[in-house]
């Protein structure tokens, strides 16, 4: 419990994986804001929202960020959120200190909050930016989990997700929700699951009622959380006792191929997988390769690599060999590639 610059100034260089920051929006709200039937509406007007100027909010969003860089993995990556009040001046600081932007994604709210005075758009959506410390940065992005997260097509940048309310809204000891601002735990669920590891150490320096620790120990990552106010510290720590983490098979994700080891094809040939004479044919029939002991093949005047042999048959600059050439077995074609995925399943 703390300030957040303050205490972010205790923690050790570059020890951080990920940083989820929820910081004020600074939303500068005059007057009450009522419904047209006359109740009032709970707006955001906490004393650590305001901020006496735009420069003040600018120099506090500098200071920060400042340590957040410090602190930050080289390999680590940053998501900021915020709203059309704060999101583009964070979004000019954070590069202003050298952060490389990798997204901006929009949180389209499923079902936002209606404009009640009837003089603007509805505000349904909120930016994040995720960031990697520079452009040559090796950061975490679990791209295949993202794609069977979302039934097998690439995860876009606008998410449809609805904002939190009913069961998931934190209530204090008076049955009023604990904070204005909370955010729904599959948002932060999808950040986690996208771009850090089982291990990692998540960093929320604007912890409030503990979204980020909930789902960061759900999903076995190690948190740290930095909250000034006493009541939101309070809820933050019942509500993390409480959420019980997934046991160690199901936090299992599809593996990225990337991190899959290397498997070349004079491996199999190695391993008895592929025997030296095999015949291999592409899909059609059209052409055969015998196959060499060094693992490369040969068809017609073109010897080489599996790939290099694919292309000049085909008059290609490139071809992926795994797909294109095939082995009969059982009186059925199947491309190589199946004979790697079997060699890869035997080591793991």
């Amino acid at each position: 419990m703390g300030d957040c610059i303050a205490e972010m100034a205790r923690l050790p260089d570059k020890s951080v994986d990920m940083i989820f920051a929820d910081p004020p929006y600074n939303l500068q709200l005059g007057g009450d804001l009522f419904r047209p039937e006359g109740s009032r509406v709970d707006a955001v007007d906490d004393e650590w929202d305001k901020f006496d100027s735009l420069g003040a909010y600018d120099d506090f969003t500098r200071e920060w960020l400042a340590e957040a860089r410090r602190i930050l993995k080289d390999n680590g990556t940053i998501w900021v959120i915020g709203s059309y009040h704060n999101i583009f001046r964070v979004g000019s600081l954070l590069q202003d200190a050298d952060f490389w932007i990798l997204n901006d994604v929009i949180w389209r709210k499923a079902n936002p909050m209606p404009n009640f005075r009837g003089t603007r758009f509805t505000n349904a959506h909120e930016t994040l930016i995720w960031c990697a410390k520079d452009e040559k940065a090796r950061y975490t992005f679990n791209y295949r989990a993202m794609k069977a997260l979302n039934d097998d097509l690439q995860m876009r940048s606008d998410w449809v997700l609805p904002i939190c309310s009913g069961q998931e809204r934190v209530k204090d000891e008076d049955g009023i929700k604990a904070h204005p601002t909370q955010k729904p735990e599959a948002l932060l669920y999808r950040i986690l699951l996208a771009c850090t590891k089982p291990g990692d150490v998540v960093l929320d320096p604007f912890f409030g009622t503990g979204t980020t620790g909930a789902v960061a120990r759900r999903l076995g990552r190690r948190w740290i959380g930095i909250e000034r106010e006493p009541s939101y510290v309070k809820v933050a720590k019942q509500r993390i006792a409480s959420t019980l983490p997934l046991d160690e098979s199901a936090m299992q994700v599809v593996p990225d191929k990337r991190s899959a080891p290397r498997v070349a094809f004079g491996l199999l040939v190695e391993s008895g997988m592929v025997a030296p004479g095999t015949m291999l044919t592409d899909s059609k029939r059209r052409w055969q390769a015998k196959v060499c002991a060094d693992g490369s093949i040969a068809c017609e005047l073109h010897a080489g690599s599996i790939h290099k042999v694919g292309a000049a048959l085909q008059g290609a600059p490139s071809c992926n060999g795994w797909s294109f050439w095939h082995v009969e077995e059982c009186g059925l074609l199947q491309p190589i590639d199946a004979l790697r995925q079997r060699h890869l399943a035997g080591l793991s």
